[in-house]
């Protein structure tokens, strides 16, 4: 069965670990490497001591899916969404944007807001189809094309 629920501190190190395991399976196909690959329970502790949140999914009491959110830029910022790739295709990261909006209406932000890399042509549908827009195209340093978007979700 699976339960999604708020995530704590001390859901830090376990949080660290979802991330660095399923972002380590984008690293053949985005450039740079995702920084997501050097998250540390301390970095995830630090973002709840700060305002921030988050939610994770477990199925028989297994962490399998999380993500993170902080207050940024007058809106709720939601990254790290990670899925265990043993759970993906269950709707958990649709379940998750949805607790992120949640989280951002119950705050009362008027958006919701997140990046991705440019190369996931997969998660920039699902966040479309989930009513983000593309509002900013960046690049890495030391990279001349845009290597990532910022995308948003006005709730108002």
């Amino acid at each position: 069965m699976t339960e999604l629920r708020p995530l704590t501190a001390a859901d830090a190190d376990a949080v660290a670990g979802l991330i660095r395991g399923a972002f380590a399976t984008l690293s053949a196909h985005v450039d740079p490497p995702p920084s997501a690959l050097r998250e540390t329970g301390a970095n995830i502790a630090a973002i709840f001591a700060n305002g921030g949140g988050g939610a994770g999914a477990e199925i028989d009491g297994i962490l399998v899916a999380a993500c993170i959110w902080q207050p940024k830029d007058g809106g709720l910022y939601f990254g790290r969404l990670a899925v265990a790739a043993a759970a993906r295709g269950r709707g958990l990261a649709k379940a998750l944007l949805a607790a992120a909006e949640a989280e951002a209406r119950c705050r009362g932000m008027p958006k919701l807001l997140l990046s991705t890399r440019l190369a996931l042509t997969d998660n920039r549908r699902l966040f479309a189809a989930a009513g983000f827009t593309e509002v900013a195209f960046h690049a890495h340093p030391g990279y001349a094309e845009p290597t990532f978007v910022d995308m948003e979700k006005p709730l108002v």
